[in-house]
């Protein structure tokens, strides 16, 4: 068995979205290929402390502000890597090549720079989504009034969560949502409707966790993500590739009144195992919460009642 390397790797982020890549110097393996910045932890060294280490020495700044994303693992010809990514939103300093690097701030979705190194490859998918997650409420807020607040709040991801509907029901409200959705450049994901969303157009499919747990490979959309509990159903998610993975419920919520929830403690035990795909917090989240989940290791919030206040 192959020795793992451990890094860690830094994303750092601007006000505007756009998120900062540099190139691997002359000499090392990749030379020339883009990546996020970082390098290997030192004996002793927590993730956080040996990427703080590594941006001071490469590129002369001082991270003030970051948060655990995901952790990646991928196999070189030349090492096996273990990457844990953080997000950065604060630093000090000017960015200067210290290595003799370029660097180039990106756009999600409309990078200029390649090649890029395989292992940020899925990473760079993840950037594209927003920090909320919105579910939609139809049953608690009735038709006209959930489609005119979906009009309004123009929120950037939507998954379409209606179970009281019946088929019929439900792609009729997925066909007026789409319409929507178009006019306004949110994403749609379907619910647990995998055919109707290639059939209509959305962009993707939402899987409940029994549904996530009974499929062998992904299905055929551009975007998939999953509702799951623990750590199992979250290592299904991550064996299919899936693009995000929401996680709870963190607090009590009407929606599971039956169910336990997890809390912060129970969300970290899991968080901390280390993950390949973005997951959001879910249960009884609002807005003022993001930060929070953020430290917690989560990529967002996921909201239902209070993404339509």
């Amino acid at each position: 068995m192959r020795k793992i390397t451990h890094v860690a790797a830094g994303i750092l982020l601007r006000a505007d979205g756009t998120f900062l890549l540099g190139s691997r110097p002359a000499g090392k393996p990749y030379a020339g290929y883009w990546e996020f910045p970082g390098g290997k932890l030192e004996s002793g060294e927590s993730e956080l402390d040996a990427l703080k280490r590594e941006l001071a020495e490469e590129m002369g700044i001082a991270v003030t502000a970051a948060t655990p994303w995901i952790v990646q693992t991928f196999d070189y010809p030349h090492a096996s890597v273990r990457l844990s990514f953080f997000r950065i939103s604060g630093w000090e300093g000017k960015i200067t090549a210290h290595e003799g690097q370029e660097f180039a701030w990106q756009k999600p979705g409309q990078l200029n720079v390649s090649p890029i190194l395989p292992a940020n490859g899925p990473i760079l998918r993840g950037l594209a989504l927003p920090d909320e997650m919105a579910i939609s409420n139809m049953a608690g807020l009735g038709e006209a009034a959930f489609l005119a607040a979906l009009a309004k709040n123009k929120p950037r991801w939507l998954i379409l969560r209606e179970p009281q509907l019946n088929a019929d029901q439900y792609r009729q409200l997925a066909e007026k949502v789409l319409a929507i959705c178009k006019g306004q450049q949110t994403r749609l994901m379907l619910h647990d409707a995998s055919e109707l969303a290639i059939a209509i157009g959305a962009d993707g499919v939402h899987l409940p966790a029994r549904s996530l747990l009974k499929l062998e490979k992904r299905p055929a959309l551009d975007w998939v993500g999953a509702s799951t509990h623990n750590a199992a159903e979250l290592s299904a998610a991550s064996a299919l590739s899936l693009d995000y993975a929401l996680l709870g419920h963190i607090s009590p919520t009407p929606s599971h009144p039956d169910k336990a929830p997890l809390g912060w403690e129970g969300f970290d035990a899991i968080i901390q195992q280390g993950w390949p795909l973005p997951v959001y917090a879910l249960g009884g989240m609002k807005p003022h919460d993001l930060a929070l989940a953020q430290q917690h290791g989560a990529h967002g919030v996921a909201l239902m009642r209070a993404a339509w206040i």
